[in-house]
């Protein structure tokens, strides 16, 4: 049976949302009258599925939203909303929300509405569980030098590594900028051979010249080579460009005060902050980055 959260404040609505999703069977409803108790009943019962109203007092439904995404992650949250209040609910979707229902709409759509969010939360499970059973895995990506390739891959290695206790919901943000920063600098530094000089003193011809060579030879050929090899606790990103290379210990320290304001090695500071290990090849066009869970104290053999 799936365990439903019903929050409203009005005991009338909250009864015929509870009344509508029982009718056909398969769902538990809890009720709760506020945002307060509604976080109590979750800290002593998880539910399934949090279905709350929008506008309440003290702890309203978009409080609620942002509660529940932080503290239970899994559980996701359907809004009840009434006329006027589109633009509060187009914010609470966007602080995690999985959808909403008008409430002039509950008969016909409420029910359905919570089996769609609760497949797709049943989809996150499987894969959360399927990912606790990996031992071992190692892929190699060939990327074009196009930087709307990053966010997709960047996205699926954050997602594996949280599945695998590599890191939390919160660290995933720091996982994501240390890659984006290793594939920029491969892209931009390596394989287009453009240099942070330039972009300190002209941003814009920077950007420009970074275009022009992506449709040029040699540079247009040249691909950027992903190694990522995963176990639990533990991921190792190799990324390698077809550049020339380059002298790490060329670059000024990005931590001295004095370089701070400085474009030139910002990447690789924010890369050694966010990884845990951080080595460059002696050619210096493929840089070895580990990240590893905190209760990890050691990198296995990978």
């Amino acid at each position: 049976m799936t365990r439903v959260l019903v929050v409203d404040d009005c005991a009338v609505d909250r009864t015929l949302a509870g009344e509508i999703l029982k009718k056909n069977g398969g769902f538990i409803i809890d009720y709760a009258r506020s945002g307060e108790e509604a976080l109590q009943q979750i800290g002593h019962c998880l539910p399934d599925l949090v279905l709350t109203d929008l506008q309440m007092p003290h702890i309203d439904g978009l409080q609620l939203v942002s509660a529940v995404r932080e503290e239970y992650p899994r559980v996701p949250v359907i809004l009840m909303t009434s006329q006027g209040s589109e633009e509060i609910a187009f914010k609470a979707l966007q602080l995690g929300a999985a959808s909403y229902v008008p409430k002039s709409f509950l008969y016909d759509n409420l029910r359905d509405t919570a089996e769609k969010v609760l497949r797709a939360s049943a989809n996150e499970s499987y894969y959360q569980k399927a990912m606790e059973c990996l031992a071992r895995s190692e892929r190699l990506y060939l990327l074009a030098n196009d930087p709307a390739l990053f966010t997709p891959l960047i996205v699926h290695f954050q997602e594996e590594c949280v599945a695998l206790g590599i890191c939390n919901r919160a660290d995933r943000v720091r996982l994501g900028m240390g890659l984006g920063e290793a594939l920029a600098n491969a892209m931009f530094h390596g394989n287009l051979e453009l240099s942070s000089s330039l972009r300190e003193i002209d941003a814009d011809a920077y950007h420009q010249l970074a275009e022009v060579r992506r449709g040029q030879s040699p540079y247009q050929e040249r691909r950027i080579a992903i190694e990522v090899r995963l176990a639990p606790g533990t991921a190792v990103f190799v990324i390698r460009d077809e550049g020339s290379g380059f002298d790490p210990m060329s670059l000024p320290d990005p931590t001295d005060p004095a370089n701070l304001e400085k474009i030139t090695g910002r990447g690789i500071l924010l890369m050694q902050a966010f990884m845990d290990q951080v080595d460059f090849n002696a050619r210096g066009n493929e840089v070895t980055m580990v990240k590893r869970s905190r209760s990890n104290g050691h990198c296995p053999t990978l």
